[in-house]
């Protein structure tokens, strides 16, 4: 009993770390996209490069473990799932939305990560976790339709929230659908397939404009926003999820999506680059309400 206690503690840790780490991350990612400096699938390519290089040299110092038959293809499709498309899309949309309307945005993958999990892991879908992420989704809704505007590299777009949603259904299909998969293997072993697929799936939309880039007009600033995404962004957050997915369920790890928007909207007021307003107050009270009520369900329960 105690050690599985400590392994769920160790899970939410892990998550909770990944998460706060995201969260900071939706602000750098505006500024970076704000500086123009660097094309969006430059920037998920020198992630990936990243990535990809620092979990092999890592495998050369952790026991050694085989891909079993038939798994390679499956961590392709992963990698294709929760690296490519998830950061991508998110990339692309944190050009056409503010930092915070894109991290709330993001709170909807609670509401997928359920879905999917019912559908391909047998999670049960309790009455508290509907009624909790219906909240939630209202909440979501009601801030799209008073955030929403046109034009400005600061306004939120409707293909932005398009993209956004679009990085929110990915990841929460990767969560939902993979957790077999990720569980198998260490996750050093699973990582440095994942990146090295996630690279080769990115060269070419990215091989042209990484041969044009003018690194040496990047702002000092934006290379070391550049440096945290790669290290800690990409490669610690990606560390963590996979640990944390060992230990909770997909639609718990999901849920840690409500600490984003709150480290995202604290540190754009703070630094200017957003603007609290009522309803977005409103929005952010749905939203953790509606986590509350999805927390407090269990497993089989009303």
């Amino acid at each position: 009993m105690f050690d599985k206690a400590s392994d769920q503690l160790k899970g939410h840790l892990s998550i909770a770390a990944a998460y706060t780490i995201f969260g900071l991350n939706v602000v750098l990612c505006k500024d970076i996209a704000n500086s123009q400096a660097v094309d969006p699938f430059v920037l998920f390519t020198l992630r990936a490069i990243g990535a990809t290089v620092i979990f092999w040299l890592l495998s050369l110092f952790a026991p050694k473990e085989s891909i079993k038959k038939g798994d390679l293809w499956r961590i392709a499709l992963a990698s294709f799932l929760g690296l490519f498309l998830t950061q991508t899309t998110f990339l692309v949309g944190i050009t056409m939305a503010t930092s915070i309307d894109c991290a709330i945005i993001g709170t909807l993958g609670p509401v997928f990560t359920m879905i999917f999990s019912f559908f391909f892991l047998g999670e049960p879908i309790t009455g508290k976790k509907a009624g909790g992420v219906a909240v939630s989704l209202a909440g979501v809704i009601f801030l799209i339709f008073n955030s929403v505007h046109s034009g400005g590299a600061s306004a939120t777009t409707p293909l932005g929230v398009v993209m956004l949603l679009l990085n929110s259904l990915t990841f929460s299909m990767y969560l939902g659908i993979f957790r077999p998969l990720i569980s198998r293997y260490s996750v050093i072993t699973f990582m440095k397939w994942a990146f090295l697929f996630a690279l080769l799936m990115s060269l070419p939309l990215s091989a042209k404009g990484l041969i044009t880039t003018d690194y040496e007009a990047i702002p000092v600033n934006v290379r070391w926003e550049i440096g945290y995404l790669i290290v800690f962004a990409t490669v610690i957050a990606y560390y963590l999820i996979p640990y944390g997915q060992k230990y909770i369920r997909p639609t718990l790890v999901s849920m840690y999506n409500y600490l984003s928007p709150v480290l995202a909207t604290v540190i754009s007021i703070w630094t200017g680059m957003d603007v609290i307003t009522w309803q977005k107050v409103l929005a952010a009270t749905a939203i953790v309400g509606g986590a509350v009520l999805v927390s407090k369900s269990r497993a089989a329960g009303a």
